[in-house]
């Protein structure tokens, strides 16, 4: 295992961690630990690339093993910022519009994951493009801010003024909805892109079935 895939080995062991210390209420500033260590994994996933391409160790296994990786952290956190309670309440606004949310870039996730696994089964390797980037970049920020917050409110909420805390979980809920918005258009391009994983497959049906129709003969 080269450099590359140890520093993403490195941040698939982070995860549980920042589940740990994001659940542990009962540690002093347990969120803003795992607020800090999610945003350490989420540097690792540019650090890790920024080696393999430097250093020519870009590989197989490594572009798996990354994109994996980086779909576990963001769901992770998804669920972690929608689905655990902070003062009675999801840290995320409006909770409906943020289970919303991550359906649809869970969604956008599992699908792309599909079509590399298509292209891998003909010996292809589909790697992440731009927008996916751009997009996953725009999905570490959200959440993280979304964790910070989440600290902000467990140990600081007597302090905070009320009117403070509406605001800022509607800006929120607004770039999570463009995030999600985001996500769909970049898949939506990243399938396109690809078409042609779905139409190598369509041919090689038709010339399975001509085969069959010869031997019939």
């Amino acid at each position: 295992m080269n450099t590359p895939n140890k520093i993403t080995l490195i941040r698939l062991l982070m995860i549980p961690l920042i589940i740990f210390f994001y659940l542990a209420t009962f540690i002093p500033y347990g969120r803003l630990v795992a607020a800090i260590l999610f945003m350490i994994a989420c540097f690792t996933d540019f650090l890790d690339g920024y080696i393999a391409r430097k250093t020519n160790q870009v590989t197989t296994l490594g572009k798996f093993f990354d994109t994996i990786v980086d779909k576990i952290l963001i769901m992770s956190g998804l669920l972690l910022i929608i689905a655990v309670p902070v003062t009675g309440e999801p840290v995320v606004g409006v909770e409906w519009l943020g289970v919303t949310c991550a359906i649809v870039i869970l969604a956008r996730e599992f699908i792309v994951s599909a079509l590399r696994q298509i292209a891998a089964s003909k010996g292809k390797v589909l790697a992440a493009d731009m927008g996916g980037k751009i997009k996953a970049t725009i999905q570490f920020i959200i959440i993280s801010i979304y964790m910070v917050f989440a600290f902000v409110e467990t140990e600081f909420l007597s302090v905070v003024n009320t009117t403070a805390v509406v605001a800022v979980r509607f800006v929120l809920m607004v770039i999570l909805i463009g995030t999600a918005i985001f996500t769909v258009y970049t898949g939506a391009g990243y399938l396109i892109r690809n078409r042609d994983v779905f139409k190598e497959e369509k041919t090689s049906e038709n010339e399975e079935k001509s085969e069959e129709k010869v031997e019939e003969e």
